[in-house]
């Protein structure tokens, strides 16, 4: 038995989860297909995806072809949504990206093949909704072509294209059309086949032709199209053929080290923690002792697991998913995706036993929006940051922000339907009813020059018994943070040396004007420390024996004393947009482009319609679709999405810090002097 990994993704409302159902139904895996609409499908299984009629939580369901295990997994479509779909990408074996006969190819439809693409995840795509109204073929394969990957054939044609009883007949070798077609897309990327085809007077067999396909699409090269509707299957069947004949099943090695990553965690009734894990390699049982971690290594720290952000766990149950269902087992091999209990610390994006080698990570952009999370009732703020953490064990992006001297948790978001859905579930699952400030933009800083500090032990005003030197240079963009050392690794104990670079983690969490700060190198210049040593015959006195504790405390002040002097520069997320309006509107509209900070390029016009690319600051987007309307009689279409980050003009915003900002400490030294004599509380 073989196991394929394939996810199904799409823009909202392209039919995604309608045609999970239809593919679990004519595997005879349900009797009865479930409605988006009537909330009974398999995959949206929580009562607020039912109620919205969005699926929210990516959900694995597993159905046969033939001797293929196909885990099927069934991700969000909302871009409120996307990490859900980024934590899937990083387990797939392939997908299939549906895109609506009717709407075409939408912004969220170009993010998700641009990424399948980076990632050369093997991916078919589904054209659905063929049997409805103003349904596309040729028009849409076009712009499938020019908009996502020319490298695109379509497997059948459709007839009687927007009625119900719409037919969808695959091609065959019979077709010479389509084998032409296919040669040609074949043969530029495979010389072999393409010296074959120059060479020879006869039509290539048809039979090479499909292994090309097959090989080409598992090599992410090529991208078949197939025609259909999820509502009446038709074309269902083709893509099944598709699924088992062009898409590659998994690979491991079930005898080789452990390793796995975890894409999803739940709770069971009783709180107890699940872990949705794919395995690439090795094979777990139960009972095993598991070791996990983060995929990044531990730079950074502060998870409060300790050994630099790795646990381990004994797993004391395994499920695995069978037609419909999940089945206990005593183990899970590579390849296959399971459920393991037993795991209590265990983190979405969490690799067990041995790190992946898969070469994906990280590929849409973290939130750009925050918001403050109030309590209706002030009694609940306990509870309330319970509840959030519980939220951020399933979504760790959610990335809560506790201000100390406010009282207030704050959340990082995609958009206004993530805080809706936030809202609800908070309300559904824990009682607590909340309301939230007004949604702000994530900044970030970046360093301007070089700046260097330190601190020396047994020197005023430095209360810790440590020395910490550190020097930070800015780095190329994207780089995120390096910590090198300019001092001797043996210098000091290595707890201490990993309690200076876990804390330069956490403390560049917020710059000097509060934001966090990225692309820098931090280099420690400075090392020293006292051992552990006691008064004449007596036991280990932590008031003249230096602690991680000291380097922890003293690590900030260093680094944010050298951040000062190097000086940071506030960036502001842009997104990239595409605006299409009447030509006859355009002046009227560059002006309120101009006033939200927009930067147009070139208008580029068709007839009646123009087209109108450029970026606008992440926090004006909303703003420009709720004036969209208006400005262009209806008929203006706004697709947005993430750019890159731009550095702020004028004034830059200040965020509200929070208890354990770095940046002014006097009062907090003063108050750790008071302290020192025990030493005990400070550490």
């Amino acid at each position: 038995m073989h196991t394929l990994n394939l996810g199904i993704l799409a823009h909202v409302d392209a039919g995604k989860t309608s045609l999970t159902e239809r593919l679990l139904h004519t595997a005879g895996v349900i009797d009865e297909i479930g409605s988006v609409d009537d909330g009974n499908t398999q995959t949206d299984s929580l009562a607020l995806e039912r109620q919205r009629g969005i699926t929210i939580k990516s959900a694995v369901v597993s159905f046969l072809i033939d001797d293929i295990e196909v885990n099927l997994i069934d991700t969000p479509g909302h871009p409120d949504f996307i990490a859900e779909v980024e934590r899937v990408l990083n387990v797939l074996d392939g997908a299939v990206l549906v895109i609506s006969a009717v709407e075409g190819v939408q912004a969220q439809t170009r993010v998700l093949m641009r990424t399948l693409r980076r990632l050369r995840i093997p991916t078919l795509i589904f054209v659905n909704k063929v049997d409805r109204g103003g349904a596309q073929e040729e028009s849409l394969l076009r712009s499938i072509s020019e908009k996502l990957t020319p490298a695109v054939i379509a497997m059948g044609s459709v007839d009687g294209r927007g009625c119900q009883d719409a037919r969808c007949t695959p091609y065959t070798g019979a077709d010479g059309g389509f084998t032409d077609r296919l040669a040609e897309l074949l043969t530029g990327h495979d010389d072999a086949l393409l010296a074959a085809y120059v060479e020879n007077a006869a039509p290539l067999p048809y039979r090479r032709l499909r292994e090309g396909l097959a090989v080409q699409t598992g090599q992410a090269l090529v991208h078949p199209v197939f025609f259909g509707s999820a509502i009446t299957g038709v074309g269902v069947d083709a893509l099944i053929s598709g699924v088992r004949e062009l898409l590659p099943v998994s690979a491991g090695d079930a005898g080789g080290p452990v390793s796995g990553t975890v894409f999803k965690v739940e709770r069971g009734p009783g709180g107890e923690k699940i872990a949705y894990v794919r395995m690439f390699s090795g094979t777990v049982r139960v009972r095993d002792r598991l070791p996990f971690g983060r995929r990044d290594g531990p730079a950074g720290g502060g998870d409060g697991r300790g050994g630099g952000g790795r646990g381990e766990g004994k797993v004391t149950a395994i499920s695995v998913f069978d037609r419909g269902s999940a089945r206990r087992e005593a183990a899970v091999g590579a390849g296959r995706i399971a459920r393991l209990r037993g795991l209590g610390d265990i983190r979405v994006g969490d690799t067990v036993g041995e790190p992946d080698t898969t070469g994906r990570g990280n590929w849409f952009a973290p939130p750009t929006l925050e918001s403050v999370v109030v309590p209706s009732a002030p009694v609940n703020r306990g509870a309330l940051h319970f509840a959030l953490a519980q939220l951020a064990e399933q979504d760790p992006l959610i990335n809560l922000r506790q201000d100390g001297i406010r009282k207030e948790v704050s959340v990082s978001l995609y958009g206004e339907v993530q805080k809706e859905v936030i809202q609800a579930t908070l309300a559904d699952e824990f009682g607590i009813d909340v309301t939230f400030r007004e949604t702000t933009t994530i900044c970030l800083e970046r360093p301007n020059g070089s700046g260097a500090a330190y601190e020396i032990i047994g020197q005023d005003p430095n209360p810790f018994l440590a020395t910490v030197g550190l020097r930070v240079d800015p780095a190329p963009i994207g780089s995120g943070i390096e910590y090198r050392l300019e001092v001797e690794l043996g210098s000091m104990p290595y707890s201490l040396m990993r309690a200076v670079e876990e804390t330069v983690g956490e403390t560049l969490r917020q710059g000097i004007h509060g934001w966090q700060v990225t692309d820098c190198l931090v280099t420690m210049t400075h090392s020293g420390f006292w051992p552990r040593q006691s008064h004449s015959h007596g036991v280990f006195d932590k008031s003249m024996s230096s602690t991680a504790g000291d380097f922890r405390n003293l690590t900030p002040l260093v680094l944010m004393s050298a951040l000062k002097q190097a000086g940071t520069t506030v960036h502001e997320p842009m997104h990239r947009f595409r605006l299409e309006l009447p030509t006859d509107l355009l002046g009227p509209v560059l002006p309120v482009l101009a006033h939200l900070g927009a930067v147009p390029g070139t208008p580029a016009p068709h007839g009646a319609v123009c087209v109108l690319e450029g970026e606008i600051p992440a926090a004006r987007v909303h703003g420009l679709q709720q004036r969209l309307p208006a400005l262009t009689r209806g008929e203006g279409v706004l697709e947005s999405e993430f750019d890159s980050y731009r550095a702020v003009r004028g004034a830059p915003p200040a965020r509200p810090r929070t208890d354990r900002d770095p940046l002014n400490r006097k009062e907090y030294l003063l108050h750790t002097v008071r302290r020192i004599a025990g030493r005990g509380d400070t550490h």
